[in-house]
């Protein structure tokens, strides 16, 4: 396994995001608006952060797998909308009507951007699996050339 298959420390990680999301969800719950704001713009920058990370690696990006893979978390990085920009909206909202429409639209986004997590969990998985298939079979041969 190389340096960059480390995928069970990976995994580690993703898990540690997930709970620290989790964790941060819930204590959004009980913020006040002030607190909410900036906790958003936090995760706004850590996002941002990770646009521009992606960014980097589609531009540095040489073999076709990896840079397909950088590409789309360009991409889906980009669709992202501006969290701050919608709350700054809402403050302009004066009829609960609009905004409870907002809040749909909120939540919509939500609940996708959890399906687009599953399926790259999923897409992981299978990814990985595919990696120690590859591997083994390449060391299979390599032990068979040796012989």
């Amino acid at each position: 396994m190389t340096q960059h298959t480390n995928f069970s420390e990976r995994l580690d990680g993703l898990q540690q995001r997930v709970g620290t999301a989790r964790s941060a969800v819930q204590a959004a719950a009980t913020e006040s608006e002030a607190q909410l704001r900036t906790r958003i713009e936090s995760t706004q920058a850590e996002l941002d952060q990770s646009v521009q990370g992606a960014r980097q690696e589609v531009s540095e990006a040489v073999d076709g797998a990896r840079a397909k893979w950088a590409q789309l978390k360009a991409d889906a990085a980009a669709k992202k909308s501006d969290v701050k920009a919608n709350m700054d909206k809402r403050a302009l909202h004066v009829d609960a009507k609009a905004a409870a429409s907002d809040a749909n639209w909120a939540e919509a986004d939500a609940a996708e951007a959890l399906d687009f997590a599953d399926w790259a969990v999923g897409n992981a998985q299978l990814s990985i699996l595919d990696a120690i298939h590859a591997r083994a079979y390449a060391d299979t041969l390599k032990a068979a050339d040796a012989t």
